[in-house]
């Protein structure tokens, strides 16, 4: 199956054996082909008219062996619901019909905004061709997808979850769980924040921590100036996440439209400074430059995560697999290699 824009360019393909189920629905205009591959996520395509779903019909199960749904949407407007995680997407149902749902690939970050309240990111859309490549696997961003083209899509959601939840506590053997029940035979369980549980699930499910064994390197405990506060950093391949008390970033490599490395006036420290664009958000407040502070006299021994054949093959000449010298050479070097960015320094020759 292919398709590609209208007013042209690079044509998509994808293989029949890839697509799982299809759904078709009414949108914003015209009606909505929804497409759920088995390893990119959700493909969303509309502008199609409703004598069209006879044909779509036919050839999705002709071609492709796969019944096309018809599937009716919750029209009441209410703004609460029930929200549940799906294998590709999260769903806000109004009486046992979505009101709207979520692509995973779809966003970027999320954040506890308070006790009850989470709040949810969405991906910028890009005119950048190389950049679009660039999106996460499954991003219907510039591939045929309206909210791509348009001059204004939603960024940000906010979701306010009352109460609390309760859970089985599972144990990793049999053994611990026999252990985990009470005198009276009954399972014992937990009660959590239900605001926790759905950003815990959230975050799992748009993968927005991604695992331990996918980080390259970690830097603990770095003091950062905008925002305020000291994060923990992940370096990934195409991303970086900031890990704070309160909030958590994920910032793409590709956002990164500047990269300067700056002495302080005080002989003590040096400024890292990464130009974002988009910028960082954090509610209302936009954070277009993300300011680290080193010490000069701070050194670190660190060994990158990653084996000898990615580091000869992808990373050859861009990084070395240990480091030991001041934390913000290395900070800058694992940067560097990482996102492929220059550095902007002052020359030897510069005078203050």
């Amino acid at each position: 199956m292919g398709w590609k824009p209208s007013g042209g360019g690079d044509t998509f393909t994808l293989d029949k054996s890839n697509i799982g189920a299809a759904e078709w629905s009414r949108a914003a205009k015209g009606y909505e082909l929804k497409i759920f591959s088995r390893t990119c996520g959700v493909i969303q395509l509309d502008g199609f008219d409703q004598d069209d779903f006879d044909r779509a019909s036919k050839a999705f199960k002709i071609w492709y062996g796969v019944n096309l749904t018809n599937r009716e949407h919750a029209l009441r407007g209410w703004n609460w619901g029930k929200a549940e995680f799906g294998k590709a997407e999260l769903s806000f149902n109004v009486q046992n019909r979505p009101a709207f749902e979520v692509p995973y690939s779809e966003i970027s970050n999320t954040n506890l905004a308070g006790r009850n309240e989470v709040a949810v990111e969405f991906f910028l859309p890009t005119d950048d061709a190389s950049t679009a490549k660039e999106q996460p696997a499954g991003s219907t961003k510039n591939r045929g997808r309206k909210a791509g083209l348009g001059r204004d899509e939603l960024v940000e959601m906010r979701f306010y979850i009352p109460g609390t939840v309760t859970k089985k506590e599972e144990g990793d053997e049999q053994g611990e769980g026999e252990e985990n029940k009470s005198a009276d035979g009954e399972e014992e369980v937990e009660e959590q924040n239900a605001a926790n549980l759905f950003y815990e699930t959230l975050m799992d499910k748009a993968e927005i921590g991604d695992v331990a064994g996918d980080t390259f390197a970690t830097f603990l405990d770095v003091l950062h100036l905008t925002p305020r506060g000291r994060f923990d950093m992940d370096m990934y391949e195409s991303s970086f996440r900031l890990r704070g008390k309160t909030y958590d970033y994920k910032i793409q490599y590709q956002s990164i439209k500047k990269f300067f490395l700056l002495p302080k006036n005080d002989d003590t420290h040096t400024l890292i400074t990464l130009g974002l664009d988009p910028p960082l958000r954090q509610g209302q407040t936009r954070y277009p430059f993300l300011v680290m502070q080193l010490k000069l006299d701070d050194e670190i021994s660190i060994d990158l995560n990653m084996t000898d054949e990615l580091l000869q093959t992808r990373y050859k000449d861009k990084l070395e697999a240990h480091y030991e010298e001041p934390i913000h050479q290395v900070v800058t070097k694992v940067f560097r290699g990482l996102s492929g960015k220059k550095v902007i320094m002052p020359s030897r020759d510069f005078a203050r």
